[in-house]
C-alpha cells in the first residue's frame, strides 16, 4: 500500500492508500457518520468515517480519537460532492499511534500570552503552519539569490571578542580567562575579511541584541542575512539589493499560493511591489515628512509612524538614501559631493512594514577609519585586524542585511514578529 502526502491525493483518486498524520478536528453527524479533519505536514484533508463503510470494529476506533492524535488513515481518496478542485477521504480502517490528552488550545480566543506558552503546540495551527512555510521560502530564497550572483557563503562567528558598533546592546558572556565575549549582532566586519578572499560572501544565521523594546518588529534573538561585496560601490549595491527582493517576492508567489490563502495575504500588493523601487534621500524624506505635519528633524531617524507615511504613497519599496554621517556607523563611507553624508540606505517595506534592510558602502581608507574609531572612543587594539584589511590591497566595497523576519511579516502579511519565527525571545519571554 502506498504511503503519500495528503497534497499528492489528486494523482492517487480511486486507489486505497495510507495517510500519516494528526487530527486537527472532529466532527459526529450521526452515530453512523463522523468526519475527522485530518492534517499531515504538507496539508489538511476532511475524512470520511462511514459504519457501514468501515465495520464496526474500525468505526470503534475512530470514535476513540482526540484532537491531535496521531494516525495511519488507510481509505480512498475521491473527488468532494459539493466543491470543484476538492478532495475527500472516504475511511476503511485507522491505526491509532496516539491518543492526545485533552488539547489545550480550543477554537476559543486565546491571548497572546498564553500562546506564547504554548508556542510548542500553537505552532501546528493551520496560519502558523503557512507563516513556517513561508519563512522556509523566504530563506532560500535568498541564497539561490546570491549563489546564482556570485556570492560564496560564509559563515562568521557568533561569539565574538567586540561590537561592531558599541556594546550597550550587545550580550555579554564570560569566555574562560580571556574575560567577556559578545554575542553577535552582525557578521559584517568578518564579511569584509571574506571579500579580500572570496570577492561576494554572505552569512545566514542568528544573531543578538539586548535592545529593551516591546514593539511589534523587535526581538532579542532574529535571523540575519549580512552581505558583503568587493568592487561593489554604492549605487551597484543598491541595484543588488532591489534585485534579491524582486526574486523573493516572485519565488513566494509561485511557491506559496495556499500559504498566502490560509493567511488571507493580499497577493495582488506584492505583484505591485515587484516592480523599480523608489530612491529618495534623506533630506527629501524629512523634507516630505515635514509636509505632512510630522515634527522632525534633518539629524533625525525614523520610527514606525514615519516609515508608514513614507511609503503610503507607493506600492513598492522605497530606499532612504543618503543619510547624515552623524546617525549613520562610522564604517560607512561619506558621499564624495558632500562628505557631510553617509552612502548608505535603509530600505522601507510599503503596507506598513517597515525596515527590511540597511546597507552602505564602507570607508576602504585606512587613515580615515582610524580617525573614526578614535572619535567614536573604540579601543584601537580591538579593531587592529579589521584596519588591517585596509592596509593590505584595500578595495572599494559595500554590503548590506536583511532582518529575516521582518521580510516574512511583509510576505506574509503577519503583523507580529513573534508569530514567524518558531520560537520568540523577546525582553519578557525565553519559555519555551
Amino acid at each position: 500500500m502506498k504511503i503519500i502526502e495528503v497534497k499528492d491525493l489528486k494523482e492517487h483518486l480511486g486507489e486505497e492508500i495510507k495517510l500519516r498524520g494528526w487530527v486537527r478536528n472532529y466532527r459526529k453527524a450521526s452515530s453512523k457518520l463522523r468526519f475527522v479533519i485530518f492534517r499531515d505536514a504538507s496539508a489538511d484533508i476532511q475524512c470520511v468515517a462511514f459504519k457501514p463503510e468501515m465495520g464496526e470494529e474500525n468505526f470503534d476506533k475512530v470514535k476513540k480519537i482526540t484532537i491531535e492524535s496521531s494516525l495511519e488513515v488507510i481509505g480512498v481518496a475521491q473527488k468532494h460532492p459539493k466543491f470543484e478542485d476538492k478532495f475527500e477521504f472516504q475511511l476503511k480502517d485507522i491505526n491509532i499511534i496516539n491518543i492526545a490528552d485533552e488539547y489545550p488550545i480550543g477554537k476559543k480566543e486565546h491571548g497572546p500570552d498564553f500562546l506564547l506558552s504554548q508556542r510548542h503546540l500553537w505552532m501546528r495551527s493551520a496560519k502558523q503552519n503557512a507563516v513556517l512555510k513561508i519563512r522556509h521560502t523566504v530563506y532560500f530564497a535568498i541564497c539561490e539569490y546570491l549563489n546564482n550572483n556570485g556570492f560564496y557563503r560564509f559563515d562568521s562567528p557568533i561569539l565574538t571578542p567586540n561590537a561592531s558598533e558599541g556594546t550597550t546592546t550587545l550580550f555579554e558572556v564570560p569566555y574562560f580567562d580571556l574575560g567577556s565575549a559578545f554575542l553577535s549582532q552582525s557578521g559584517q566586519l568578518y564579511l569584509e575579511a571574506g571579500i579580500m578572499s572570496l570577492g561576494r560572501v554572505y552569512d545566514f544565521g542568528p544573531v543578538f541584541r539586548a535592545e529593551k523594546s516591546k514593539t511589534r518588529k523587535h526581538l532579542t534573538e532574529f535571523w540575519m542575512m549580512d552581505a558583503e561585496a568587493a568592487f561593489v560601490e554604492h549605487d551597484e549595491n543598491l541595484r543588488i539589493q532591489e534585485e534579491l527582493i524582486r526574486f523573493v517576492i516572485r519565488t513566494v508567489i509561485d511557491k506559496n499560493t495556499r500559504e498566502l490563502e490560509i493567511l488571507e495575504r493580499d497577493v495582488e500588493q506584492l505583484k505591485k511591489a515587484d516592480a523599480p523601487f523608489v530612491i529618495m534621500t534623506h533630506r527629501e524624506v524629512i523634507d516630505f515628512l515635514k509636509g505632512k505635519g510630522v515634527e522632525i528633524g534633518y539629524l533625525d531617524d525614523f520610527g514606525a509612524p514615519e516609515e508608514e507615511l513614507i511609503t503610503a504613497e507607493y506600492n513598492v519599496p522605497v530606499f532612504v538614501d543618503r543619510w547624515p554621517k552623524e546617525i549613520k556607523s562610522f564604517y560607512m563611507k561619506r558621499d564624495p559631493e558632500n562628505p557631510d553624508l553617509a552612502l548608505g540606505a535603509d530600505l522601507i517595506a510599503p503596507e506598513g512594514f517597515g525596515e527590511i534592510i540597511g546597507g552602505s558602502q564602507r570607508e576602504d581608507d585606512h587613515d580615515l577609519l582610524l580617525e573614526r574609531i578614535n572619535k567614536e572612543g573604540y579601543k584601537i587594539e580591538d579593531y587592529q585586524w579589521f584596519l588591517d584589511l585596509r592596509k593590505y590591497g584595500s578595495v572599494p566595497h559595500s554590503g548590506f542585511g536583511i532582518g529575516l523576519e521582518r521580510l516574512i511579516q511583509w510576505m506574509s502579511g503577519v503583523r507580529h514578529i513573534r508569530e514567524v519565527i518558531p520560537f520568540p525571545r523577546m525582553i519578557n519571554r525565553i519559555y519555551p
